[in-house]
């Protein structure tokens, strides 16, 4: 029942050529970092994607995209990424986009045995009538299109059919985890990570703290441990922040104003970003 290993890179060693992915994390919110990076230092390629992005120019999936290791990617948002686009526009890269919502479904559908679900999301669309481009040629041709989808009508309204996704491997990161697997995630670094783990046919899990089991509280469990294969501690490694903002409020020196917060005559409010993960 022990699932720890060592080290990330005895985590991903038998992840190979070729092999599927799918990869927890919204922007670089709950991103597998450190496991991402091991998977850099292997070498593997020719490796297919499934997350809600590819990451950025320099982090997340965005390493592994720069470095030529992802022939296809299965996601719903391409931004904050140039190579992604210029890979995708001049043929190196094939793209499946998907809606956000549906996405997330595919992989709870694949992890529950689900193959295939109706979704009114993407009737009428070319997500249901086919023909968004997959690949390019690098003359800026479509190579390859999506196919049409079967559509059928329940109660009077049509609904296109989706099929579940199942990868090879699931990479996810959480905040607490056991060393049965089970995985606890702090607020929005939840994002797509139970889902991933879902869906993977080997899940690994990068935790940054790691408990013994009965540590953790019960109603804290979001990814039980029947769906995890490997778990490294990792630390706070990786944790990052995709835009940082600071904003001042004008200086408004009126009497009485002031009161509040926010309210005008109020010291400039400075707001930064909780740390991302």
């Amino acid at each position: 029942m022990d699932k720890v290993v060592a080290t990330a890179a005895e985590a991903v060693a038998d992840i190979g050529e070729g092999a599927s992915l799918a990869v927890g994390g919204f922007g670089v919110c709950g991103i597998p970092h450190v496991l991402i990076q091991a998977l850099l230092e292997l070498g593997s390629g020719e490796l297919e994607t499934v997350s809600n992005n590819c990451g950025l120019d320099e982090a997340g999936l965005g390493i592994l995209l720069g470095a030529k290791r992802i022939r296809r990617t299965i996601g719903s948002y391409v931004g904050e990424n140039r190579e992604f686009a210029r890979q995708y526009l001049s043929g190196e890269l094939e793209v499946e986009l998907t809606p956000q919502g549906t996405l997330a479904e595919r992989l709870r559908a694949g992890g529950s045995g689900i193959p295939a679900f109706y979704t009114p999301a993407g009737v009428g669309t070319m997500i249901a009538e086919g023909g968004l481009p997959w690949r390019y040629h690098p003359d800026g041709t479509v190579a390859l299109a999506s196919p049409q989808k079967e559509t059928r009508e329940f109660n009077g309204r049509l609904y296109v059919l989706e099929e579940g996704i199942v990868t090879d491997f699931a990479l996810v990161r959480a905040a607490r985890g056991d060393r049965h697997g089970n995985l606890s995630y702090d607020a929005s670094a939840r994002n797509f990570n139970p889902l991933c783990a879902m869906a993977g046919r080997i899940t690994i899990a990068e935790v940054e703290e790691l408990v013994e089991p009965g540590e953790l509280d019960p109603e804290q469990v979001h990814t039980p441990g029947v769906f995890v294969q490997r778990v490294v501690e990792v630390g706070e490694a990786g944790k990052l922040i995709e835009k940082r903002t600071v904003r001042e409020q004008a200086d408004d020196t009126r009497s009485g104003a002031g009161d509040e917060a926010g309210a005008p005559g109020a010291a400039p409010e400075v707001r930064r970003p909780e740390s991302a993960g």
